[in-house]
């Protein structure tokens, strides 16, 4: 099958659209990406977007509103990427959304109560004529997860080695990280947490500290002109989501906006300059991600593999490695995956195996219960041809 996978992360910078060809079944399931770009956002959208997941912002005819203006851009990135590869909305079979994370409810105990990821899967349907599947997260809640990391899931899949632990890390808004036995071990199970902020702090103090000139802190340029305030770091690390024991989820409620604002004026206090401050936020997320393996990893992996825009921060990434002497730190694209691409695969992949009617999560990683199909479907003007192509070889 080939199926659009679309995602929008924490840093709400563009649309991630891959055309991604799938076929057979967990564990032999192979997916690769056939096409990928990245739909920008119009002008403004992103701050709009950033301003709907502050409750102080946000306003229900906002959220409202933005539900459906998502839904329009998401269909503009599947039939962009549809024209980009040489093809037409007739040549795909499904598409997967993971839509826009604005509100992740995390409860004092760590317990998921809620999720809400806006973009109308009506729309995306509706313009491009193609099955949709998309609200992933909410059954895996529903089931007692958190509803994420799902793509823990594909990692399972997908980037296990046939003799050794590795260890997942993506790094954007927020960080998180998948622990793989390897093929060879039949009795270990995953392991799948946020480790903490990722670039969400570095960002949205770099956009404060340059008056909105920067959006992120380019190569590490203004970091690498700072020192580290080792006294700082060590009080930033007593924070308490550090110590709670996975399966555990945070986001942008939490190491957001608000937080990057009062770091900066508390850096500022400590009589940091711009440089100083960066590289503090920067070590934090070397740090937490450091030190989660550390408390967490049932082994300590012989590999990381980075993915996110983290990967690129080469200051973050020098970081890492003197703090994980005994990994070797690589990135997706050293084991055949495209980093900035990925999250757009694993949400084609989810879509696929909901259409098998197949769990897309895995209670070791999410704290679920039980597997369960994941997310929901609105039918395209494909709909009934799908059926009868896909579910006629799959129960016959």
């Amino acid at each position: 099958m080939l199926v659009i996978g679309l995602m929008s992360g924490t840093s709400a910078d563009g649309i991630d659209a891959a055309i991604c060809e799938l076929n057979g079944a967990p564990p032999a399931l192979q997916a690769r990406i056939v096409h990928a770009i990245t739909h920008a956002y119009p002008d403004g959208f992103q701050a709009r977007i950033l301003n709907a997941c502050l409750p102080e912002h946000s306003r229900v005819d906002e959220l409202c509103q933005l539900n459906f203006d998502l839904g329009e851009l998401f269909a503009q990135a599947s039939l962009h990427v549809i024209e980009d590869a040489g093809m037409t909305p007739a040549d795909i079979d499904l598409i997967g959304s993971h839509g826009q994370t604005v509100w992740h409810m995390v409860q004092p105990d760590g317990r998921v109560s809620a999720t809400l990821q806006l973009t109308e899967a009506a729309l995306l349907a509706e313009r491009t004529g193609l099955t949709t599947i998309n609200n992933f997260r909410p059954r895996d809640i529903a089931a007692g997860g958190q509803g994420a990391p799902l793509t823990a899931y594909a990692d399972w899949l997908l980037l296990r080695h046939p003799d050794y632990w590795r260890a997942i890390q993506n790094i954007g808004g927020i960080g998180n990280v998948t622990f793989l036995p390897p093929l060879s071990d039949t009795r270990s199970l995953p392991t799948a947490f946020d480790t903490g902020p990722g670039n969400a702090l570095i960002d949205g103090a770099a956009v404060i500290l340059t008056n909105g000139r920067l959006a992120y802190d380019r190569d590490s340029a203004l970091a690498r002109q700072g020192q580290i305030d080792e006294d700082w770091l060590q009080s930033l690390s007593a924070h308490p989501y550090y110590q709670r024991r996975p399966p555990k989820t945070t986001g942008r409620e939490l190491f957001g906006a608000q937080m990057a604002a009062q770091l900066v004026a508390d850096g500022q206090a400590r009589g940091l300059d711009a440089g100083s401050i960066l590289a503090t936020l920067t070590a934090l997320t070397a740090a937490s991600i450091a030190d989660a393996y550390q408390q967490f990893a049932p082994v300590m992996p012989e590999e990381v593999i980075l993915g996110g825009g983290g990967g690129r921060n080469p200051f973050l990434v020098d970081m890492l490695r003197g703090l994980l002497p005994h990994s070797r730190v690589l990135h997706h694209e050293d084991v055949g995956l495209d980093s900035d691409n990925k999250e757009a695969l694993v949400f084609a992949l989810l879509a696929y195996e909901t259409w098998h009617a197949r769990p897309g999560n895995f209670p070791a990683l999410t704290g679920a219960s039980h597997p369960a199909v994941l997310g929901q479907i609105t039918p395209g003007q494909n709909y009934v041809d799908l059926l009868r192509r896909t579910w006629h070889e799959q129960w016959t």
